[in-house]
């Protein structure tokens, strides 16, 4: 596998450009309450990622209509943003946000509370960032993918929620999506190896229920098969010789 090892200078666009990602991220959630719609959010992250400098880097990916995937209750990830989609009390949303700026991607997401949440809702957001941070932790220089994946279902199961296994994280540097796959399920110390200079994304999903998925209509949308909520937390890290860089904090 040819996996990209980034260079100092490298290192510093991808600094940027988690930034840029991180900062708009935080400044769209800034923003979420009742009644705003996911197209909302979309316009909301074209005109802020425009004003720091950079391009959505979703926008057109595959033929991704959007500049953003807005994932609500028990849409999984990729949800397509829509004038129709209207965020209502109690609902919890995924905003993913990915920058390409000066030709480097940084890729950061979170999950929002809309109103009051419920007790199911609190939950699952808070393992599945906790699973995030535990994925996190792990990553060093010769630590195993494996690593990474046994730490995130292991709080999972835990704490009853199951992890999508689908899906998940990657390789990311000139390019949004590169080697390796990054399995949010894993054994430790299986798995290849990672190297100090490697830059990979953390972004387990977490469902409150079974970890089965469908794909919609659309080709984009996954949502759980059994209607639950799913909650996701994502950083852009870089792998250092003692540990990791996260750079969408």
């Amino acid at each position: 596998m040819n996996v990209d090892i980034l260079r100092p200078r490298a290192c510093e666009a991808m600094r940027r450009a988690g930034r840029a990602a991180a900062e708009t991220l935080s400044a769209v959630g800034a923003r979420l309450r009742p009644f705003v719609t996911t197209a909302d959010i979309d316009q909301w992250v074209r005109e802020d990622t425009a004003r720091r400098g950079g391009r959505p880097s979703q926008l057109g990916y595959k033929g991704f209509p959007a500049a953003v995937c807005t994932s609500r209750n028990h849409v999984v990830c990729h949800g397509i943003p829509r004038r129709d989609e209207v965020l209502l009390p109690g609902d919890i949303v995924n905003v993913d946000v990915t920058t390409e700026l000066d030709g480097y991607h940084g890729d950061t997401s979170a999950t929002f509370f809309i109103g009051e949440p419920s007790a199911e809702a609190l939950h699952v957001v808070d393992v599945a960032r906790r699973c995030r941070d535990a994925g996190v932790a792990v990553v060093r220089d010769g630590a195993r993918l494996g690593d990474i994946g046994a730490a995130i279902e292991e709080i999972a199961r835990a704490e009853g929620c199951s992890v999508v296994r689908e899906v998940g994280g990657h390789g990311i540097g000139r390019r949004m999506h590169l080697p390796p796959h990054v399995a949010h399920t894993g054994v430790r110390g299986a798995g290849m190896r990672l190297r100090a200079g490697m830059a990979i994304t953390i972004e387990p999903m977490v469902n409150l229920g079974s970890h089965r998925i469908r794909t919609l209509d659309d080709g984009w949308t996954m949502v759980t098969e059994d209607g639950s909520l799913s909650a996701q937390f994502e950083h852009t890290v870089l792998v250092t010789r003692d540990g990791c860089e996260v750079l969408t904090r």
